[in-house]
């Protein structure tokens, strides 16, 4: 199963697999932001995904994931999650965050954020800003949230308690939108995003899941990481993408 992408949606794939077979989860869902209805290229994102459920539905859908996470992750594994907010409906992320803590077993250890290089399309209205950043949620199981898995390293010692200091790495990473435009998918992040998040929570060998692997952007920085990957991706044109660009080498 590792290294391998698979055409369908990630329930059925989660369904599969191993309990407890997966270090990290790192992937950026549908952000229910399109308006309904929309034609253009960044209000019209999936072809077969409806991207403008109402909140609740939305919740519902993330949370029945969230409870497979919990099946699949390893102990002191972590979520990271990709999540922005449109300028029509600002509520529904954090809404959504809160009903993560409250319905799963899942809480929020850290909260990244990713200054990306250019902000499209910019905001017209006369009061609400342009959005340079999004977010990634660490989300970590409540009983992990002192133990789990990051690639701090020890400074120094001290001698009389035994007491370690942790380098200092800031919760704010600089990195592209993404690699270049691509017809198949208006909402995907960078390589560089990606190596960056894997640079602080991967340890060697690890198995990345994305549950949304788009373009297979995930896998192709977990191969330049020399990690292993996992991915579930429902269109059959962008999996196909995925195949044909790892194929090629």
């Amino acid at each position: 199963m590792l290294n391998k992408v698979f055409n369908e949606d990630c329930i059925k794939t989660m369904s599969k697999m191993d309990k407890q077979s997966i270090d990290i989860i790192l992937t950026s869902p549908p952000y229910n932001t399109s308006r309904s209805g929309a034609t253009d290229k960044y209000n019209s994102r999936y072809t077969t995904y409806i991207d403008s459920l109402s909140n609740e539905d939305y919740i519902k859908w993330t949370l029945s994931i969230f409870k497979l996470y919990n099946i699949v992750l390893k102990k002191d594994g972590c979520i990271l999650y990709n999540l922005s907010y449109s300028s029509e409906n600002t509520e529904l992320m954090w809404l959504l965050v809160a009903r993560i803590i409250t319905d799963t077993n899942f809480t929020v250890a850290d909260h990244i954020v990713w200054k990306k290089n250019s902000a499209i399309p910019n905001n017209r209205s006369k009061n609400k800003l342009t959005r340079i950043t999004e977010s990634i949620f660490v989300f970590v199981r409540k009983d992990d949230f002192k133990t789990f898995t990051a690639n701090k390293l020890v400074k120094s010692i001290i001698a009389k308690t035994g007491q370690k200091n942790y380098e200092n790495i800031y919760n704010f990473i600089e990195a592209k939108n993404n690699d270049g435009s691509n017809n198949l998918n208006k909402a995907i992040f960078s390589i560089e995003l990606v190596e960056k998040l894997l640079d602080i929570y991967a340890i060697p060998n690890a198995v990345v899941y994305d549950s949304f692997m788009g373009i297979g952007t995930t896998s192709y920085a977990c191969i330049n990481k020399n990690l292993n990957f996992i991915g579930s991706e429902i269109c059959k044109e962008q999996y196909d993408y995925i195949n044909n660009k790892l194929n090629s080498g």
